[in-house]
């Protein structure tokens, strides 16, 4: 089974890109790539699991595995490396692995020259439902996560779900917080979707896989449509980040997977917003799916104190936020999402004891 979801251009000047979701389709990003002047942004242990199937005679620029790679010293190494391989204006840069490989390979395909073409090949399912779509790019600052990026839409994204049986389990895990996300703003059949199929997805069954997957690009694709510069509707993606991006930040990068932030930030913001039966069932269900659902847990799980002053603080720096006051996404019901919401010190106080 293949699905293709295609998200239009933001002008008419842009012809916008297709996303192709399903078994083996890295053959069709091979095919897109046949005589094109390539180079493939990836890590070691990408490389090793699935550049072979990208068949290209392309040379490879590798980088650290995971949130490591977003450092400027790395971005400075990757665009480097673009100028002693002879790219050019026709040449197009290929971004082969999970979310921090997409974003590390779109901001420099951003940068050089002033723009390169930019084909994502995700092979994480936090980087196919989330991180490969929206022509977001991004490095992180020492001072939060993200904080240096551009828009970079590519012009072609694969999303080939026979790389999510290769993940690790935490790895999968992690992805599974996005589903989440995206399950909740989507509305209450993708929720209770999530909750009867729990054992199929630790199972990893091929068609359900496809299905999360689609829904989710589905949902972002049509949001990002209608907001590509994320002014306002496309805000609603940012469901828990505000919290997540501010566990990542005090924990110290890398150390607290992206998706399993983002699933313990969901819980947090919807307490934050008073929806306390929507939250202890989101709880309940993270759980299910193998994910941790509440702040404690995550503290006892990780061994981290994560301070509430030191995470409270970290939010200030948020870059959704409005004159170091962090903006919120709540929730009153799957579907029914407010943005740009402040919350009271004495709310955070209490959601991040």
């Amino acid at each position: 089974m293949v699905t293709t979801i295609t998200v239009r251009g933001e002008t008419h000047a842009e012809p916008g890109y297709a996303v192709t979701i399903g078994e083996r389709v890295l053959d069709d990003a091979r095919t897109k790539l046949a005589g094109r002047r390539a180079v493939i942004v990836t890590d070691p242990h990408v490389r090793g699991l699935h550049a072979a199937r990208l068949a290209l005679d392309a040379p490879i620029v590798e980088v650290e595995r995971g949130e490591a790679a977003k450092r400027f010293a790395t971005l400075e190494r990757v665009l480097e490396d673009f100028a002693r391989l002879g790219l050019g204006r026709g040449s197009v840069v290929v971004g082969l692995g999970g979310g921090s490989i997409g974003d590390l390979a779109g901001l420099a395909a951003s940068l050089y020259m002033r723009g390169l073409e930019l084909v994502q090949c995700p092979t994480t399912l936090l980087a196919q439902v989330d991180a490969s779509v929206g022509g977001k790019t991004a490095v992180d600052l020492a001072a939060g996560k993200n904080l240096a990026g551009t828009f970079h839409a590519p012009s072609a994204v694969f999303a080939d779900t026979s790389t999510l049986t290769t993940l690790a389990d935490d790895e999968f895990r992690s992805g599974l917080g996005e589903v989440l996300k995206s399950a909740l703003l989507d509305g209450e059949e993708f929720v209770a979707r999530l909750e009867t199929s729990a054992d199929r997805i630790a199972r990893r069954e091929p068609h359900v896989l496809h299905e999360l997957v689609a829904r989710s690009v589905r949902l972002k694709s049509a949001i990002v449509e209608r907001d590509p510069r994320e002014r306002d509707e496309r805000k609603a993606l940012n469901l828990g980040h505000t919290f997540a991006h501010a566990i990542e930040h005090v924990a110290g990068y890398g150390r607290v997977p992206h998706g399993v932030a983002v699933a313990v930030g969901v819980g947090l913001a919807l307490r934050a917003g008073g929806a306390q039966e929507l939250a202890d069932r989101v709880e309940r269900l993270a759980r299910a799916l193998g994910l941790v659902a509440t702040l404690a847990e995550l503290r006892t799980h990780t061994r981290l104190d994560l301070p509430a002053t030191a995470l409270a603080q970290s939010m200030q720096l948020d870059k959704k936020g409005v004159a170091r006051s962090p903006r919120f996404v709540l929730l009153d019901a799957p579907g029914r999402v407010r943005w740009d919401q402040s919350l009271e010190p004495r709310v955070l106080e209490r959601v991040l004891a």
